[in-house]
């Protein structure tokens, strides 16, 4: 396993991450604790995955006891990442909520002290190595007060770097360059990319390198919601807690038809160790966050940082088909958050 550091910390993470909503969600499929627990050590001791993300609104806490009870005993050997953002003490909210729907965000100082106050608690530690506020907003990234509060928790030691998480679906784009534009010391942003979805991630990257120069890169949705696994067929049928269920069957058939596009990347190593190796090729990516739910995964992941890195002509191939879509004609993507400049 390969390692990279935070740019200006001596936080070193693995290549391969491991992130919780797998494990505690339960929009992949069912976990037991125990499994999960048997799960998060092995990645580190079999595979020395050593990077852990997760966020208080995983199972309402569940993700971190998760880590707390996984890692109890060799707290010092790993890296935790959680998030914050979502009030998910708020007994109502968490009633009426249905599904995958955002609960009601808050990001004043003192919930935000009184959040991560519970983060420790849960995950039993005394500091969190990296902390992100949960699918930021435009008014969160222009609000100054919400950023200083973090490095006021920064310079107490609560934590080690901060940053932002975009999402839930793919975009943001000018929420990210603004964010890197306001508070320039940013350490860390999670978002989508893939090699199927490189639009706005690519962007965004260009951007932080252009305003950010300490700010990494954490990727999440490293496969295209599982197109890039190279497991797919016409006949899949998705169980009926996965959230894959309710994507339109076109998602389906078209991503197939893009992913036979890549077959060239698979004479050295499988298709999901490529797409991770694809985004590894960018030095501001510090960690990846392939979704992982059983052991076959968890080794093919891992491995996959002690694989040949891409070639250049690989890395071509791929930015031209890309610039095609891949052969595919569709409708386009539809994007979040704020994909023109607007200014205040």
């Amino acid at each position: 396993m390969r390692h990279r550091h935070f740019a200006g910390t001596d936080i070193q993470v693995s290549e391969i991450g491991f992130g919780t909503w797998t494990l505690s969600t339960g929009w992949w499929g069912e976990k037991t604790d125990d499994q999960a627990v048997e799960m998060l050590r092995s990645a580190h001791r079999d595979f020395g995955i050593n990077f852990f993300d997760t966020a208080d609104t995983y199972g309402n806490g569940r993700g971190e006891r998760q880590l707390a009870e996984a890692f109890r005993a060799n707290r010092a050997q790993v890296v935790y990442s959680t998030k914050i953002g979502y009030d998910i003490y708020d007994p109502a909210a968490q009633s009426a909520r249905r599904g995958q729907n955002e609960l009601a965000q808050k990001f004043d100082r003192d919930y935000m002290r009184f959040a991560v106050d519970n983060c420790l608690e849960r995950l039993e530690t005394d500091h969190i190595d990296v902390l992100q506020l949960h699918n930021v907003k435009m008014q969160h990234v222009r609000d100054a007060a919400i950023w200083q509060a973090l490095r006021e928790m920064q310079e107490e030691g609560l934590i080690g770097v901060w940053g932002a998480a975009f999402g839930p679906a793919i975009g943001w784009l000018y929420e990210a360059v603004e964010l890197c534009e306001r508070e320039n010391d940013i350490g860390t942003i999670q978002m989508i990319w893939n090699i199927l979805e490189q639009h706005p991630g690519t962007a965004m990257i260009e951007a932080a390198g252009e305003l950010a120069p300490n700010c990494s890169f954490n990727i999440r949705v490293t496969h295209a919601s599982g197109m890039l696994e190279g497991k797919y067929s016409e006949d899949t049928v998705f169980a009926p807690d996965d959230h894959r269920r309710h994507r339109p069957r076109s998602w389906l058939t078209n991503g197939l038809k893009k992913v036979r596009t890549l077959d060239f990347l698979t004479t050295r190593m499988t298709l999901g160790q490529a797409a991770l190796k694809w985004l590894l090729a960018e030095p501001r990516v510090v960690t990846t966050l392939p979704n992982i739910y059983d052991v076959e995964q968890l080794k093919e992941f891992a491995e996959s940082s002690d694989k040949p890195d891409l070639s250049g002509p690989e890395m071509e191939r791929v930015a031209e088909l890309s610039a095609r879509n891949f052969g595919v004609d569709e409708e386009p993507m539809s994007y979040k958050g704020t994909m023109e400049r607007v200014t205040t």
